[in-house]
């Protein structure tokens, strides 16, 4: 390296060759040292930048990253329902610049489970599953490696859950529905019908998640029912029947859940995931148990805090759920923003007011449809679609230890 750099100032500043060699002054040797230093900094910042901040420096590509506020609300019946609130989970750092700075790659986790049959199912996931997603994940990945083995090793992570919790011979089950939001990129998997549902900047509202009820999921009813499964309602005396569409043996009115060991092969962990990327306007994070959402659609429930903070929101939705619906359920919601991180508030704009008239006919309508999938994306610019799989037989395909 100290020949070519001696070569380059002589010829650059044509000095003299004396008994074959070049002499070159101190000076201008230092200077060109100096020069390739700084281009080799350049380099490793446009890496990070590139690498969305991962390794390298810590400045520019990390201050890009949002910022993320939350807040979670709940109402409890049963005692069933937990939530998980993380923004400290170490991304394992694997590339070689990473190991040199001192503020390794973080990744935040927001979950909601919705326990049934007691809350054992439910404790468990919440303290294991995301330990077992990051063990399905191969070593040694760039941070788009990672953010591209995430919908996979999620899938490993719900089926390793659920196979170890059905171990402990325990008949509970629950919903699961998980959001790792690492920069901009936000992967979400679920089973049950815990929702989760994305607000974007221009009022655009997208579900995350399918649910999985077999009432309303035409798919799962036919997926249960190819597999050998029974789907039907409940019988009472005389002959009628009452109630939602169940799966038999069990009785079980969701198609996936985590545990629920005495409902057969039928019900399923294999989660529906969906990787969604925003642009750099950001966005809000609606995820919440079914107490939520049997009271409010979608829209609804965007709405009525639109213009909040995260925690106040949170609350304002629970406010809404109870005061359409009573408490029948246990109701919890978390709300995430993902703000632009020259911003510290997200400028929502408030939801307009209506006459009392049309407020009856929207609240109408948003609970005679509170179960009709919206699948299209928000505003083109705003929201990318990086993966969608919602197949059981995903399973099929992976080596679960």
């Amino acid at each position: 390296k100290g020949m070519s750099s001696s070569s380059s100032a002589a010829e650059q500043h044509g000095h003299h060759a004396v008994g074959g060699r070049e002499l070159v002054p101190l000076a201008a040797l230092i200077k060109e040292e100096s020069r390739t230093e700084r281009h080799a900094v350049t380099r490793s910042r446009i890496c990070a930048r590139e690498d969305g901040g991962v390794g390298g420096e810590v400045g520019e590509a990390e201050t890009r990253r949002p910022l993320l506020r939350y807040g979670c609300a709940a109402q409890s019946k049963k005692g069933e329902d937990f939530f998980l609130l993380r923004t400290d989970c170490a991304r394992p750092s694997t590339s070689s610049s990473s190991s040199t700075t001192s503020h390794p790659p973080t990744f935040a986790v927001f979950a909601v489970l919705d326990g049934h049959n007691g809350d054992a199912a439910a404790i468990y996931t919440r303290d294991n599953l995301l330990n077992h997603v990051l063990s399905a994940m191969p070593q040694g990945l760039s941070r788009e490696e990672w953010l591209h083995s995430l919908p996979r090793a999620l899938v490993a992570g719900f089926v390793k859950t659920d196979k170890e919790f059905q171990t402990k011979g325990q008949t509970s089950g629950t919903t699961a529905t998980f959001a790792i939001i690492d920069g901009w990129t936000i992967t979400v998997a679920s089973v049950g019908d815990s929702r989760c549902i994305l607000d974007a900047q221009g009022g655009a509202v997208s579900l995350l998640t399918v649910d999985h009820r077999l009432e309303e999921n035409v798919e799962e009813r036919e997926r249960v029912t190819a597999s050998g499964g029974e789907v039907g309602r409940l019988s009472v005396v005389g002959g009628a029947e009452i109630g939602p569409l169940r799966c038999w043996p069990g009785g079980l009115c969701l198609s996936r859940s985590i545990g629920d060991i005495d409902v057969g092969e039928f019900i399923v962990p294999v989660p529906y995931v969906k990787q969604v990327k925003l642009s750099n306007t950001g966005g809000r994070l609606i995820i919440a148990s079914d107490g939520i959402w049997d009271a409010l659609s979608s829209d609804a429930a965007a709405k009525c805090c639109r213009g909040l903070p995260a925690e106040l929101a949170a609350k304002q939705v629970v406010k809404e759920a109870l005061k359409t619906r009573g408490l029948k359920d246990d109701t919890t919601c978390v709300v995430v923003d993902i703000i632009p991180p020259d911003q510290t508030i997200r400028p929502l704009s408030p939801p307009k007011k209506m006459n009392k008239l049309k407020s009856l006919i929207f609240r109408k309508k948003a609970k005679d449809q509170p179960n009709k999938l919206t699948k299209q994306l928000s505003s083109v610019g705003m929201v990318e679609e990086i993966f969608e799989e919602g197949s059981a037989i995903l399973s099929e395909r992976l080596v679960v230890g």
